[in-house]
């Protein structure tokens, strides 16, 4: 670290850094092929999952190349009248000419006589070139001369498809939009000048799109694949950490200026002292992140990789790049507050100001002021309770798209698995057993045996319950298990479909949630233990975090149920609410123990730590709050499952910046005082 730090701080070598960096960047940017990512999320499963069988055999039934989509008409609760019926029949015949079944079309009406639907058969090739367009037909030929107050919606693979695919349009530029504008913002504010916060912006920004450009291009050869979600995750997690790493740096270069005319000097300290906690920070982060690939979701993997990257390039432009930027512009970046060297302040003099002052009250009565904040964070956590992990299709959307409003139309006026059709596969010598058994499990509403393929046939189940639903879920499982205890050829029976892949995607993410945590938790235990040389340490640290992702979780679950509307979870969220807040709350303990454990060499454990606290209070809670405003900017985007993230890590940041790091773990240390770094004494030259 002394000789990097000695590099990029030096006279001449600093504008070879810059130099150096702008031409690597253009010509990654420029070599690099570019990747076209999927506009929205696909569901990864493995070969190994039942539904991923069936979609894989399914690519040689002739209704492989089809698709369809669902019309529905509604009076928002009104019964249809004779001239809406008039009007709906001649809809669903000019829907049939521009279906490739023109008879599919013909409406059916509910029992109650509130609304119709028409299944409208499409050709997939033409569908899948522009969905948003065939999906905008559809609803043009649905609505044109309708009664009024009779309103058409679109809904069904097509109708699901283009809301998803028209809620992630443009979700890039919208998203890096409003983050750099919070992150310009928040820096104005933290830095309290209208110059400064150019450079870390620009370099942070120019890591990030680096960081995209890689990962990419690396996305193919590494066999994972970017979508609209994963690139968002990405930008937020650059620009926040990097951020970070970015707050850290200045705020300890700016120290160093207080000591010393040279800003080369000032820099060659503020890198050498604060680089292995950005270092050992960002490795945290990365070494978490690249936890995923052993994840069986392929999108967990290509998150992970992806992020992985991210995080790497962050911290090379935060150690390498920004230290050279700042030496470069001078001290004047810093105006109208520009440090000057202060010879009258002694590096040793006791510390004062608030942070100082919070450190001493903690020290005085650590142990109250500890079960003061565990109950806090306990009480938070029994929001917890009667949680729920898993979303239905209707409730992945943020608003009200339309195909969630006709879905819900559906489901009050027809078979609430009627739009979400479950797919057997079973032996042609089978077909007639497998439908009796489907036909005998407890939440089937009606089987219809289908076409064969490749000595298959395909049997149609409509399940009685809302599609992606928890007793959809257990109906799914009953299926199953019906055909496994059954002998014969039955027994080779699959069951797909979109409501068995969104339960298969529910179990295996379960299956990397028990196999992911328990790696990340060693990670951090391990980085911890090198560079603290403790193995107190880690463990009283690594149980703040614990406390903090349990009483954030708590919160957002109240939030989400009482204030949102979610009803539970979505199915990744808990794993990468644990995986951002955890390596992120890491973060602060590092930026924070390392100081206390530097000036505990000269000031013993207790003094050591409020000195930490003093010199690092200021920027942990700048850096906390601006993370938690740059997670926060994923709700910008309609889709549940990124707010449930970024709420949940807004609410874990903040209480982990405001409450566990400022106070819960000085009390920790002031209470176990040496024994919080056993095995080694860093205080031990006081006490010779």
């Amino acid at each position: 670290m002394r000789a990097i730090a000695r590099f990029v701080s030096g006279r001449g070598t600093a504008w070879l850094v810059l130099a150096a960096t702008a031409i690597a960047v253009g010509l990654l940017f420029a070599l690099l092929p570019s990747a076209s990512g999927d506009d929205f999320p696909s569901s990864g499963l493995p070969d190994s999952s039942q539904a991923a069988q069936v979609d894989a055999l399914l690519a040689d039934f002739p209704s492989a190349k089809a698709t369809s989509a669902i019309v529905v008409w509604s009076r928002d609760g009104s019964p249809l009248t004779e001239a809406d019926s008039a009007a709906i029949a001649a809809r669903a015949e000019a829907l049939g000419e521009q279906s490739t079944a023109p008879p599919a079309t013909i409406p059916r009406f509910s029992d109650d006589g509130q609304a119709a639907l028409s299944v409208v058969p499409l050709e997939s090739s033409g569908v899948s070139d522009d969905i948003t367009r065939t999906a905008t037909e559809i609803r043009s030929a649905a609505s044109t001369d309708l009664p009024a107050s009779l309103t058409a919606y679109v809904t069904g693979p097509v109708g699901f498809q283009a809301d998803i695919t028209n809620a992630f349009a443009g979700a890039d530029f919208r998203l890096l939009l409003v983050t750099v504008i919070v992150v310009a913002v928040l820096l104005i504010v933290t830095y309290r000048s209208p110059v400064l916060w150019i450079v870390p912006l620009a370099v942070v920004g120019a890591a990030d799109a680096l960081a995209g450009v890689v990962a990419g291009a690396l996305a193919e050869p590494l066999g994972f694949r970017l979508d609209a979600s994963i690139s968002g995750i990405l930008s937020v997690l650059v620009f926040g950490a990097g951020t970070n790493y970015a707050l850290l740096l200045v705020a300890r270069y700016r120290e160093e200026l207080l000591h010393t005319e040279s800003r080369n000097e000032a820099m060659y300290t503020a890198v050498r002292s604060a680089g292995p906690a950005i270092a050992a920070s960002g490795g945290t982060v990365a070494l978490s992140l690249l936890t995923l690939v052993f994840a069986e979701l392929s999108g967990n993997r290509a998150l992970g990789i992806a992020c992985a990257i991210g995080v790497v390039i962050a911290i090379l432009f935060a150690l390498l790049v920004l230290p050279a930027a700042l030496v470069v512009c001078g001290r004047g970046l810093f105006w109208p507050f520009i440090p000057r060297v202060r010879p009258d302040v002694d590096p040793n003099a006791e510390p004062t100001g608030a942070w100082a002052r919070l450190g001493h009250g903690v020290r005085r009565r650590p142990i109250r002021i500890a079960i003061i904040s565990s109950v806090g964070i306990a009480a938070l956590s029994l929001g917890l309770v009667g949680a729920s992990v898993g979303l239905s299709q209707a409730d992945q959307l943020l608003g009200k798209p339309e195909s969630v409003v006709a879905q819900k139309i559906v489901d009050e006026s027809f078979s609430a698995g009627l739009t979400g059709q479950t797919v057997v596969l079973t032996p042609d010598s089978a077909a007639d057993d497998a439908a009796a058994v489907a036909s005998s499990v407890d939440g089937v509403g009606a089987v219809q045996p289908s076409e064969s393929a490749n000595g298959l046939t395909r049997l149609n189940v409509s399940l009685q319950s809302e599609p992606g639903s928890d007793d959809t879920f257990l109906t799914i499982a009953a299926l199953r298990t019906a055909y496994a205890d059954t002998a014969g050829p039955v027994s080779e029976s699959l069951v797909g479909g979109n409501d068995a892949t969104a339960f298969d995607t529910k179990t295996l993410a379960q299956r990397d949630q028990d196999l992911i945590i328990p790696l990340i938790l060693a990670i951090v235990f391990t980085i911890l233990a090198l560079l603290l040389r403790s193995l107190v340490a880690p463990v009283l640290l690594i149980i703040t975090v614990l406390g903090t992702f349990f009483a954030s979780l708590g919160a957002s679950n109240w939030i989400f149920q009482n204030l949102l509307g979610f009803p539970a979870f979505n199915t990744n969220v808990i794993l990468f609410a644990f995986l951002f807040l955890v390596a992120l709350g890491v973060d602060y303990n590092i930026f924070l123990t390392t100081r206390a454990r530097q000036e505990s060499i000269r000031h013993g454990t207790a003094d050591g730590m409020v000195r930490g606290l003093s010199s690092t209070g200021a920027v942990i809670t700048s850096a906390g709050i601006l993370i938690a405003a740059v997670f926060a900017v994923l709700g910008v985007l309609p889709v549940v499952a990124l707010t449930q993230i970024g709420v949940i890590v807004c609410i874990g940041v903040l209480l982990d910046t405001l409450v566990v790091r400022t106070v819960l773990v000085p009390a920790l240390v002031f209470i176990t005082g040496d024994r919080f770094w056993w095995p080694s004494r860093p205080a031990s030259s006081l006490t010779r």
